[in-house]
């Protein structure tokens, strides 16, 4: 074996068969046969000049150099594995699934998490099903009945809003003239905040997006007044790109939450992003909504 060439593998197997002294429980550690296990550390007695251990009727002693050898190789394999492990758990990326329509309130979420800790990385997974489980990832928000063991983030509750380009309506009756932009394929958003305020409006004109997220799009671009959530819209009621011309909002029944990897199986940062996304609004949602005078 060329000196240049530190057997690492052969020097593992020294160092669990000296913890044994046994090379049947030693094979077994390891995952290979005795005579793997023996074949390993004459590799490793052959590349370092001396015998390593002295082969008895009732097992295997250290030899008085593998004795002396034994402590640094120890200290010297730990250090090799603590600094993988560390350069492991630096690099691990925590798998995040997210329904596309909470995007609107995640990604500014993460581009600030990753800001003030960029140390964390996180993959992010779209997908259209709102109530999918964890799967395969280590994080997963989901819409609707919160599972058992869900953090609950936000609960879902609708106001219309409209492009701050287009004229406002004053009066829930003004509706009617504009283009009702709907997050799903029926109308029971719209339904839904129309009752709370018992108003009944003839919808004359409607467009049906497949996800709240687009309809908020549409919206922002100014093709006409859809119901959204509250909490998705925040950014963009506070950045002008939206507004809401009514105070008034309807609670839907339905909530965003948090499933996460049991702490077991987690990886590295899984708590961090998970108090990231818990923590509270800085800003509260009546500010938000900018009713007209």
């Amino acid at each position: 074996m060329s000196r240049s060439a530190l057997p690492l593998n052969a020097i593992h197997a020294f160092l669990v068969t000296a913890r044994h002294l046994n090379l049947t429980r030693a094979a077994s550690e390891l995952c290979i046969t005795q005579g793997a296990v023996s074949r390993k550390i004459a590799a490793l007695e052959s590349w370092l000049g001396f015998a390593l251990f002295e082969r008895h009727a009732r097992g295997l002693h250290l030899t008085d150099q593998g004795a002396a050898l034994l402590p640094e190789l120890q200290q010297g394999f730990n250090l090799l594995v603590n600094a993988t492990e560390k350069a492991s758990r630096s690099n691990a990326s925590i798998r995040l699934k997210a329904p596309t329509c909470a995007m609107r309130w995640l990604v500014p979420r993460l581009v600030a998490l990753e800001q003030q800790r960029p140390d964390i990385h996180v993959a992010l997974t779209t997908t259209l099903d709102h109530a999918s489980q964890l799967e395969n990832f280590d994080a997963a928000i989901v819409f609707g009945t919160p599972p058992a063991g869900a953090i609950p983030l936000f609960a879902e509750r609708l106001t219309p809003v409209l492009a701050s380009s287009v004229p406002a309506p004053r009066h829930v009756s003004e509706l009617a003239k504009f283009t009702f932009l709907h997050p799903t394929g029926d109308t029971r958003d719209w339904q839904l905040w129309l009752s709370a305020q018992a108003e009944q409006l003839p919808m004359a004109r409607n467009q049906h997006f497949a996800t709240m997220d687009l309809a908020i799009s549409a919206a922002i671009q100014g093709f006409g007044v859809t119901v959204a959530d509250i909490t998705l819209v925040e950014n963009d009621l506070a950045n002008g790109r939206l507004i809401a011309p009514f105070a008034a909002s309807v609670a839907t029944g339905a909530s965003y939450s948090l499933l996460q990897r049991a702490e077991k199986d987690a990886p590295p940062f899984l708590p961090q992003l998970v108090a990231w996304l818990c923590q509270p609004q800085n800003e509260t949602h009546s500010s938000l909504l900018a009713g007209l005078p």
